[in-house]
């Protein structure tokens, strides 16, 4: 059996059709949901999601956001989601580097240190996912 999997970011919906299961970074670690899985909301941290469909396994890395499953139906708020191919490596080790040399260098406030925070952990899961098969 399948259910309906809408992934959605501010820009866009990524991703919206039926699935036969979806495996999420939540909070207290990698959360699975099946076919008539109870309703859940849960916050998600950045890190890989996982689904598959038509026994094929699609892989995003995903920033911090809320899942909420309800009847068949699992809808995924999300701030980042990104497919492999979509991945500049260089890119996001400059972010990398950025962010880490603004927290060694200067003495930020804790919005400031959550926000860096934030960029590095979706960095981590962007880079995670790019260098997976090698």
């Amino acid at each position: 059996m399948s259910f309906q999997l809408d992934i959605v970011t501010p820009e866009k919906t990524i991703f919206s059709d039926t699935v036969d299961d979806v495996y999420l970074p939540g909070s207290e670690g990698e959360m699975g949901i099946l076919t008539m899985h109870a309703a859940l909301v849960a916050p998600l941290q950045p890190g890989s999601l996982r689904y598959l469909k038509d026994g094929k396994i699609e892989e995003l890395a995903v920033g911090e956001g809320f899942v909420e499953v309800a009847n068949d139906k699992v809808a995924v708020l999300i701030d980042l989601a990104i497919g492999e191919d979509a991945i500049d490596e260089n890119q996001v080790e400059q972010a990398m580097k950025r962010a880490n040399d603004a927290l060694e260098g200067m003495d930020v406030d804790h919005g400031e240190f959550e926000a860096l925070q934030a960029v590095l952990a979706k960095s981590e899961a962007m880079l995670r996912l790019k260098r997976k098969g090698r």
